[in-house]
Formats: C-alpha cells, structure tokens, sequence
C-alpha cells in the first residue's frame, strides 16, 4: 500500500484554526482604516489644505463609484498642474 503524502501547505492548513468570515473582514477593514488614516495625514502634510480637501472626496467618491482610476487622476491632474507652476 502506498502511504499518500500531503503538502507542506495542507499541512499547515490543518493546524493553523480556521476563522471566520466574520473575524476576516474585521481585521481586514482594520487594516484598511489605519492605512486610509495614516494616508490623509500624508496628503494634508504634503498640499495645501484646499488640494487636500479635494484628494480626500476624490479618495472617497473612487470607493463609492468602485473605479480606483478616479483618485489616481485626481492626484495626476493636481501634480501635474504643480509641475506647471514650478516652471
């Protein structure tokens, strides 16, 4: 009789518990905030308040709409137009 082998990775599967959905997404929306946090308090350290203040609805209304492109071409319109008035 052949004696079946497992994979180092089912193998640990087995051991590590398993958690929940519920425990998954709680840490996972806890990453998310601190990291949206600690990303505003960059953006308000780096522009002016009223560019800020635009980047974070920009932020915001990417997440409502599900399109991560509409942040990113905010903040590349912005500095674009900051390299502008730097020449």
């Amino acid at each position: 009789m052949k004696k079946q082998t497992r994979s180092i990775l089912q193998e640990l599967s087995s051991i590590a518990p398993n958690k929940d959905t519920h425990h998954l997404i709680e840490a996972t929306a806890n990453n998310i905030i601190n990291s949206s946090i600690n990303l505003f308090e960059l953006i308000y350290r780096t522009y002016d308040e009223q560019t800020a203040n635009e980047l974070e609805r920009k932020f915001f209304n990417s997440i409502r709409a599900s399109d991560p492109r509409k942040f990113k071409r905010g903040i590349q319109r912005i500095n674009e137009a900051q390299q502008q008035e730097d020449k």
